[in-house]
């Protein structure tokens, strides 16, 4: 560098000393980057099957990175279970319980039989699965659809959802669709989407 001023001042016929100096920087704080928020998002609506949305941002999430966790608590059909998921774009996975058909929003006296127990126990593995992989601290979004009809239907327990959402990591966020939501899981969430049919 002095090689340098030194040419340049021959050139223009002054001596080195007279150059002006160069000044140092000032010391800056390195940049931080801001921990990313989870967020406890519920899209419900008075009728089934409305939340197509939910679903292909979960896929359009995935595209972009994202791992992502997609449980369809009472949708049957394709005796998937929690080891028969689904795996689109190499970070989405989707599940379904292990049982042959979709749960009706009723369940009949014929249905608390040994079949009943079957689907309980299927969906309960589903949710274990599901709390195991939150636990994990690997997944950046997890779709629990109609979690609150399962949760009507009595299949999971409302306090049980609670805790999870509540010992959630904080950069996780977690997305509830369906009817029935209980009035407590309500409270806890940071946007509530409600549609609505005319």
């Amino acid at each position: 560098m002095n090689a340098r001023i030194s040419i340049n001042a021959q050139q223009r016929g002054s001596s080195p000393l007279t150059e002006t100096s160069l000044r140092p920087t000032p010391l800056r704080k390195p940049l931080q980057l801001v921990a990313t928020q989870g967020q406890v998002q519920i899209h419900t609506s008075t009728f089934r099957g409305s939340f197509s949305i939910v679903l292909s941002e979960a896929l359009r999430s995935a595209g972009l990175g994202s791992k992502v966790l997609i449980s369809q608590f009472l949708r049957g059909g394709v005796n998937q279970g929690p080891n028969g998921a689904i795996n689109l774009c190499g970070r989405l996975e989707w599940l379904r319980p292990a049982i042959e058909t979709c749960i009706p929003e009723q369940l009949s006296e014929g249905n608390l039989s040994l079949r009943r127990k079957y689907e309980e126990k299927a969906i309960k593995e589903l949710w274990d699965f599901c709390k195991t992989r939150l636990i994990e601290k690997k997944l950046d979004k997890i779709v629990l659809d109609e979690i609150g009809m399962a949760i009507s239907l009595g299949l999971i327990e409302e306090n049980d959802l609670i805790s999870m959402i509540n010992n959630r990591p904080s950069s996780t966020d977690i997305i509830l669709t369906g009817p029935a939501i209980p009035p407590k899981v309500m409270e806890m969430a940071d946007q509530i989407t409600e549609l609505r049919c005319n």
